[in-house]
């Protein structure tokens, strides 16, 4: 079992903060800062393309897409970006409920062909009844994972190639049909915490996806989806969503760590922890639970810091250390079954290089990464294996 990387495209917005563009979140509901935030750029197309570029050329399998209401969207862009790399796929996150599932299975049929199987699914079920609601989404959190489950079965069914029938309590399908199935067939991820989410993930998906937890609270998640799996009679992988903050030194990763914390005032911190709080999301419980909202011990764990969940929802944690830590802690994760790793940083394009040129060396010489994928100086990559230019330097 080998170790396969993604990176991030920050489809929201990008910069050297952790702190969104001259806002934050409440309830789901934007409100304008006093003042505004420096260093942040905007997620343009030619911005992301840069990024992209870096992740394919770096050696990265695919990049993670965004949903929600602050993001472009991850389909359109996602295709637009294929135009522009030859073999970087895209994990593009959706949520189930906002689509027809055999519109979503023909989609991302003509997706594979289009982009000559570059299509990864990341399921969003959603964590927040605002941001739902603003979708036109009325079901409850219990409800939405019961949609899924749902959703994913008239999915994988239409993708036989065969008419399908399905009827259900949220979907009645009569003849559903892909004609032209993709093919591949896209690999499926999903993350949720809660009891309703378990079993879909041990049913329906080909990856379940967590957030960065310490190692102890993963290796638990991995035997409880592993254990609902078995009883459903199959086999189910693992990845992790992490940041990372990976540089020469250990001195110099928790400098920069340090230093994103110095941007962040006693007001943002407790605004962002205020609307966090009200989530319905287990997950994102799970994440504010990890540092109780102080800034005290934010090493959850050996090089685990927990100071990105202090104002940004969703995975919350980053590894942070030398080169070689930082590959120990992946090691780590590895061991316990995670093959999947799914990474940022701020700025993702600086931080694509930070890590791909330090971390992505140490793992490939301990022999956990895939012999076919190619990483720096292989050539071949993005654009003809020419350097990039990096914005803002390394």
């Amino acid at each position: 079992m080998t170790v396969h990387l993604n990176w991030f495209l920050p489809t929201g917005g990008d910069g050297r903060t952790l702190v969104d563009r001259h806002a934050y979140t409440d309830g789901g509901i934007k409100h304008s800062r006093v003042t505004p935030v420096n260093g942040v750029r905007p997620p343009d197309i030619d911005y992301l393309t840069q990024i992209a570029l870096a992740a394919e050329h770096l050696g990265f399998e695919g990049v993670l897409t965004p949903t929600g209401t602050w993001c472009e969207d991850a389909w359109l862009t996602t295709m637009a970006l294929a135009q522009r790399t030859e073999r970087l796929k895209f994990l593009v996150a959706f949520r189930p409920g906002l689509v027809s599932p055999v519109l979503a299975a023909q989609m991302a049929a003509t997706y594979q062909r289009v982009t000559r199987g570059r299509l990864l699914l990341n399921v969003v079920t959603g964590g927040d009844s605002t941001e739902q609601r603003r979708f036109g989404d009325h079901l409850d959190h219990d409800q939405r994972y019961a949609r899924t489950d749902e959703f994913l079965s008239v999915v994988r069914g239409v993708w036989s190639g065969q008419p399908y029938d399905f009827d259900g309590e949220h979907y009645q399908v009569s003849g559903g049909l892909t004609a032209l199935p993709p093919d591949p067939l896209p690999q499926i991820f999903f993350g949720g915490s809660s009891p309703a989410a378990g079993p879909v993930a041990a049913r329906q998906t080909d990856v379940y996806l967590t957030w960065g937890e310490p190692p102890a609270q993963v290796r638990k998640k991995i035997d409880w989806i592993r254990g609902l799996a078995e009883k459903e009679g199959r086999t189910v992988r693992f990845g992790i969503r992490l940041h990372t903050i990976s540089r020469d030194s250990s001195a110099e990763a928790w400098a920069t760590a340090r230093r994103l914390l110095d941007d962040l005032s006693p007001e943002a911190v407790a605004a962002a922890q205020e609307a966090l709080g009200r989530s319905e999301s287990v997950g994102q419980q799970r994440m504010l639970a990890l540092h109780g909202g102080s800034r005290d011990q934010l090493e959850i764990a050996p090089n685990l810091w927990a100071g990105v969940g202090l104002v940004r929802g969703g995975a919350g944690t980053a590894l942070v250390g030398s080169h070689a830590e930082v590959a120990d802690r992946i090691e780590e994760y590895h061991a316990l079954g995670v093959e999947h790793f799914v990474l940022s940083g701020y700025p993702h394009l600086e931080e694509a290089y930070w890590f791909g040129e330090g971390v992505r060396p140490e793992l490939a010489a301990r022999g956990l990464l895939p012999s076919d994928v190619r990483g720096p100086g292989s050539g071949g990559a993005g654009s003809g294996g020419a350097p990039l230019l990096v914005a803002g330097g390394r």
